[in-house]
């Protein structure tokens, strides 16, 4: 249901007591007994708000010193790239994982004068590291995303520099919970002012070497010959320092909006639910850019770690991150000479299937996994994924060259690609998926929350095809019932119906008390609301048959 407050200025009542979230984090410690307050990986890492004692330093502590055990059990013997965002817990999650890693003797660098990190550079730093180094380094990012800003989260990155698989995540959080459960028993630990001047703790320039190197994966000739005026909106995030980096470095005419840390983030327009989210792809979070989209060729916005990308353009407005994610790959697999049909495209079972129309038109695979980006990782490493993307605003690709770039979501590439796409086309991006529409159809894509139990949760995440008994979807023959993604034969954890003009999804969120339905029609506005209620339908009679309400 849509807040009133949509879109409108935060007020002082939603901002968030700093100071009373910084105390909770150091003050409360977690109910091992409790679910909700347990250290648990999602398709992104842990997350939790000090507030509710599901991140606190006891998780921290309980995750990093599982993470020292990991690293020294899969003799990863580099160093350890730890980043940071712009949530008020970040730094202090930074300081306490910088003092277990330096007690257990593992090398770790951080941000020179406590620099913030995007997600995307520390995957850049560990890719660059073991490609000339024997010594396997990997990361950490201390980052909760897009989420509010008394959240707080913690990421881990393996070798491959993408976000962890599930076996690792599984066997962290394990080991993390026994930590907890044993009152940190287990942990060692340093001071902080012991840490940074041991010998384990070094200063590491992330955004230089980045931002240097982005001119092999971007075309900043073709911007700057448009002569156009850009606009990059970090969102009080992460990617500050590493747009004006990139605005002095290539010489861009670049306006930064918003280009200071607040940890209230009293700056941004409310969303959707009348919540203060860093999401820049939701038209509510995005609506003080979206008042300045006249005023620039094209304007973008990255998350609060720039993982995600939000892309504004005068025609378009803030364009659909389907859409978007579309005209991406028709321009990358049309203009880069090395993007050759050998190399797949990957995108997640719930994004659009104007992907899949577009590849099929290119003669270029797809490789469909569940959601998560840690399903691309593998491909975008070893070079046979081009371009990797999911739903949420989510991507990266190879250089110009075909090799890789990062394993991790860059929505700092995806911004600056959207630029390239504009200056060297001369058409809006709004205008080159409306003619894929002409083409392939008018695709009409929803998603809806609906709240969900514990144990409903649970029945969706464990369903097998052949406990739906169903023909049709939406008036027309069901082809394909999926609990396993057709590219790696992953769980969906959830299911998938595909018919030929349509399909939805539903899957349990992992953080709230909600299942999430994807639908997509090729047909009309009617016909998805039709698939969404039968959807509905088919999942109140899942519930019912199994005994749960």
């Amino acid at each position: 249901m849509l807040s009133s407050l949509a879109g409108k200025p935060a007020s002082y009542k939603e901002l968030t007591d700093i100071a009373s979230l910084i105390s909770d984090y150091y003050e409360y410690q977690p109910d091992c007994s409790s679910a909700e307050q347990k250290v648990s990986f999602g398709t992104s890492g842990h997350r939790g708000s000090a507030f509710k004692k599901s991140f606190n330093e006891a998780h921290v502590l309980a995750i990093t010193q599982a993470v020292c055990e990991y690293k020294k059990k899969m003799e990863y013997d580099g160093v350890l790239y730890i980043g940071k965002d712009t949530h008020a817990l970040s730094t202090p999650a930074q300081i306490t994982a910088v003092r277990v890693c330096a007690a257990n003797g593992i090398y770790v660098c951080i941000a020179k004068d406590g620099i913030y990190t995007p997600t995307p550079l520390i995957s850049f730093a560990v890719l660059e590291h073991n490609k000339h180094n024997k010594e396997r380094a990997d990361g950490i990012v201390i980052t909760p995303s897009h989420n509010p800003p008394q959240d707080g989260g913690f990421k881990y990155n393996p070798p491959n520099g993408g976000p962890a698989d599930t076996d690792v995540t599984a066997a962290i959080e394990k080991r993390a919970n026994e930590i907890l459960q044993n009152n940190l028993e287990d942990v060692a630990l340093f001071s902080y002012e012991e840490a940074v001047q041991s010998q384990y703790v070094s200063e590491y320039d992330f955004i230089t070497p980045y931002v240097e190197a982005l001119s092999e994966i971007i075309d900043f000739k073709a911007i700057k010959n448009a002569k156009f005026r850009l606009a990059a909106d970090p969102l009080g995030g992460s990617a500050i320092q590493v747009y004006q980096k990139i605005k002095e470095y290539y010489h861009l005419d670049m306006d930064i909006v918003h280009p200071y840390a607040d940890f209230t983030f009293s700056f941004m327009t409310l969303d959707h639910d009348g919540k203060i989210r860093m999401d820049c792809s939701s038209p509510y979070a995005m609506a003080s850019l979206l008042q300045l989209k006249e005023k620039y060729d094209v304007a973008f916005a990255n998350d609060t770690d720039a993982d995600r990308h939000g892309i504004v353009t005068p025609k378009g407005g803030l364009i659909n991150p389907n859409h978007y994610l579309s005209v991406a790959v028709w321009y990358l697999f049309t203009h880069r000479k090395n993007f050759t049909k050998d190399l797949k495209v990957g995108k997640t079972l719930v994004s659009s299937s104007m992907i899949d129309r577009v590849c099929e038109s290119l003669g270029i695979e797809v490789y469909e996994v569940p959601v998560g980006f840690k399903w691309f990782a593998e491909g975008l490493f070893e070079g046979w994924l081009g371009f990797g993307a999911e739903e949420s605003a989510g991507a990266s690709f190879l250089k110009n060259s075909a090799s890789v770039w990062t394993t991790d979501k860059d929505g700092i590439i995806m911004t600056l690609l959207a630029a390239e796409i504009m200056a060297f086309t001369g058409k809006d991006i709004a205008d080159i998926y409306a003619e894929f529409e002409e083409e392939f159809g008018v695709a009409y894509y929803a998603r809806i929350d609906t709240p969900a139990s514990l144990e409903q949760k649970k029945i969706l995440k464990n369903l097998h095809a052949d406990s739906l008994d169903i023909q049709t979807l939406g008036g027309e023959k069901i082809k394909k019932i999926l609990t396993r993604a057709p590219g790696n034969n992953a769980a969906v954890g959830g299911l998938k119906i595909v018919t030929q003009n349509g399909w939805v999804a539903m899957r349990p969120s992992g953080t709230e008390d909600i299942y999430k339905i994807y639908a997509e029609s090729f047909l009309s506005k009617e016909h998805l609301k039709q698939i969404q209620e039968e959807a509905v339908s088919i999942m109140k009679q899942l519930f019912s048959k199994s005994g749960v309400i």
